[in-house]
């Protein structure tokens, strides 16, 4: 019964949906009639709310439910009538279960609608992204491009074109074409660059004209050259015929063809002395005079090959092996000390230079050359026109061992500048050369390039070559600075004499340099050696800072106002008044005190030692020292009266103030006003 009437209810059902169905299909086919449209789920999605269809679904589901639960309930409770209420229900059920169907299939319309969207703007976005892409790649083309346009460079940019005003002012019109190319930057160019292939149109046929002129030259040289070659022997026959008359008119020509002679017997490095020496003094200075002095026939003597060397040898050592063991200890130190002579013997000729100066003193530089040792060596002397006042301090200006010294920084010459010697000398026992300086002389290696000879410095070298260009190199500026050291050392010897006798020479063009009225004084001047000047605690600084060297000169001054003095090292490089002197000073009054625990006395010893430029005058500036010690005096003035007066020690002060300040101290250090405003004639600082 039960599967009949299901079955009964199963066909109901399906007419009841059937008949529904035929319904709405004949209602759909009479519409289609109407309208002539064809029924469709995908274009009733367009027209549908998707929210409605959210609640439609919802009621559904709610409708279900209930349904469900009243069939379970009549199935529950059983009765004759239940049947036919749970195939009521049972209808409504499968009608919901029908609108649910439909909003699935409508779901998935809107889902498959959606994505389809999404893959066009998809699409539609990659297609434009390509066209960016594609924008983007020309836009970095047109970029370099115009990089390309910005970084370009025109040929004519390297070609020096006349300026713009001569252009107007020299070219035709025709070319220059003021009216178009004044406004005009690039015809203006252009225009230039039509100039300048005009003149080098010109240019070029100037220069064939100057090619064929220099060819009619060149051929009249060569025939000037034919006729003074046939004036040569004529010549000759009449120098040999003026002979008599050079020496009625003392004409030395015959007396220099002797010196040429004489040279050619010289050794190497003498001899480029010679030759450059010569003829820089006739080319550029005529108070310079060279001369070769020495015996000739040694000289002769000494270029012949040795005969009979092997034999004094063999005898030699002959003589040796017939000597006593009690006779050999000194065999061996004679001949020690004749091996020593021999190395250090000099050549018979040397070369005498004498550097004339205006006030008559000369200058005498003699030049040795040691045959083993393979250097030159180089005595002084110096004498002047007049009888100077030798100064005690001035002692060590004029002396050989000091006036040469370091004429080119560091060459103090006590050491021999071939590294070769050094080898030789622990051969024969000789432990350094400056013992044999006296009698030799000094080995500067300037000397050496004057010579032509140059020792390299990392390995012996036991023979070299004079180079004349080595020489004429170095030849004007030895010259030049020997005669600067002179004239400022006779400068100094004169200053010194003053010094000592407590008087600063101040010359009339450095006058405006100081005030009028200066209180200081020097009282003391004398000088001291380096170990004396090592000893002072206020020149520590000077010593650490690599300042002085003991070839340097040393000096103490002594500077006096009332009760304060100041006492004062200087430092003196050889090479003064290019290298200005340093000074340290230190002051007793009221304690004693420096620049290391005053700041106006480091900034005193500033004023003189880096303010030197000020006190140099006039050139060559030999000056210097004297306007630095008169500066001292100016600032300790300055120093002594800007001092605050102590009020508890009744009476006049003892420094009063006697020069104008504008300011008297000035910053965190309290520092004085040290310069002096000239011709106001008042104190500043820095």
């Amino acid at each position: 019964m039960s599967v009949e009437s299901a079955k009964k209810r199963k066909t109901k059902v399906i007419r009841s949906d059937g008949g529904a169905a035929e319904k709405e299909a004949r209602k759909g086919r009479g519409d289609g009639d109407q309208e002539n449209k064809i029924y469709s789920e995908e274009a009733e999605v367009d027209t549908r709310d998707p929210a409605k269809d959210y609640d439609l679904y919802k009621e559904t589901c709610e409708d279900l439910q209930r349904l469900m639960a009243e069939i379970h309930e009549l199935k529950s409770k059983g009765g004759k009538d239940a049947a036919a209420e749970i195939d009521e229900r049972r209808i409504q059920s499968c009608i919901h279960f029908m609108t649910l169907k439909k909003l699935n299939r409508l779901a998935h319309i809107r889902l498959k609608k959606g994505r389809d969207q999404t893959h066009e703007a998809k699409q539609k976005v990659d297609a434009l992204h390509l066209q960016l892409q594609n924008l983007l790649y020309e836009v970095m083309h047109l970029q370099k491009e115009i990089t390309k346009c910005l970084e370009f460079k025109s040929k004519h940019e390297e070609i020096d074109l006349v300026n713009v005003e001569e252009f107007y002012q020299d070219a035709p019109s025709d070319i220059s074409k003021p009216d178009f190319t004044m406004n005009d930057p690039h015809q203006q160019t252009l225009s230039r660059l039509d100039w300048e292939l005009e003149q080098r149109k010109r240019l070029a046929e100037k220069y064939k004209e100057s090619l064929a002129n220099k060819e009619k030259i060149m051929k009249d040289i060569e025939i000037k050259k034919e006729y003074l070659s046939s004036l040569q022997p004529r010549l000759n026959a009449i120098m040999q015929a003026s002979l008599p008359v050079q020496e009625y008119l003392s004409m030395p020509f015959d007396q220099a063809h002797k010196q040429y002679d004489i040279a050619r017997h010289l050794p190497p490095p003498l001899y480029v002395l010679y030759v450059q020496a010569n003829s820089y003094g006739q080319a550029c200075d005529k108070n310079l005079t060279v001369a070769i002095d020495g015996d000739v026939e040694e000289a002769k003597a000494l270029s012949r090959p040795p005969e009979d060397s092997q034999d004094d040898e063999s005898d030699s050592d002959a003589e040796e092996e017939q000597t006593t063991t009690k006779r050999r200890r000194p065999t061996l130190g004679l001949q020690l000390d004749d091996k020593r002579r021999e190395m250090l013997k000099r050549h018979p000729l040397s070369i005498t230079l004498d550097l004339k100066y205006k006030d008559g003193s000369v200058l005498h530089l003699y030049f040795y050359y040691l045959m083993s040792l393979n250097i030159v060596t180089v005595k002084t002397k110096v004498t002047t026109a007049t009888e100077m006042s030798v100064a005690i301090s001035a002692g060590d200006l004029l002396a050989p061992a000091s006036l040469l010294s370091c004429l080119y920084p560091g060459d103090h010459g006590k050491k021999t500048p071939n590294p070769a010697n050094q080898y030789q000398f622990d051969k024969v026992g000789i432990l350094t050369f400056s013992d044999y300086i006296v009698d030799l002389g000094h080995p500067y290696v300037w000397v050496q390039k004057l010579g032509g000879l140059h020792f390299p410095k990392d390995q012996p070298q036991k023979s070299m070559l004079a180079d004349n260009s080595l020489s004429a190199s170095h030849m004007e500026t030895t010259i030049k600075l020997l005669r600067v050291r002179l004239q400022s050392r006779l400068a100094l010897q004169k200053q010194f004499a003053s010094l000592e006798h407590s008087i600063v020479p101040i010359s009339s063009e450095c006058q405006h340099l100081f005030p009028v009225k200066i209180i200081s004084r020097l009282i003391k001047w004398c000088a001291i050696s380096y170990d004396d000047y090592v000893v002072l605690p206020y020149t520590k600084h000077v010593r650490e800072a690599d300042m002085a060297h003991e070839t340097d000169l040393y000096f103490s001054a002594l500077i006096e106002r009332g009760t304060a003095k100041l006492h004062v090292a200087i430092v003196l490089n050889p090479g003064y008044s290019t290298i200005p002197p340093i000074f340290s000073i230190c002051l007793h009054w009221k304690g004693e005190k420096s620049s290391r625990n005053d700041d106006n006395l480091k900034a005193m010893e500033g004023e003189v030692n880096v303010c030197f430029k000020e006190l140099l005058g006039p050139k060559p500036g030999h000056q210097l020292l004297t306007n630095q010690i008169q500066r001292l005096c100016m600032c300790l003035d300055v120093y002594l009266e800007t001092e605050t007066h102590d009020s508890s020690v009744e009476g006049p002060k003892e420094f009063p103030r006697e020069k104008m300040f504008l300011r008297l101290l000035r910053g965190p250090n309290r520092i004085k006003p040290f310069k002096y405003n000239h011709p106001q004639g008042f104190f500043t600082h820095r």
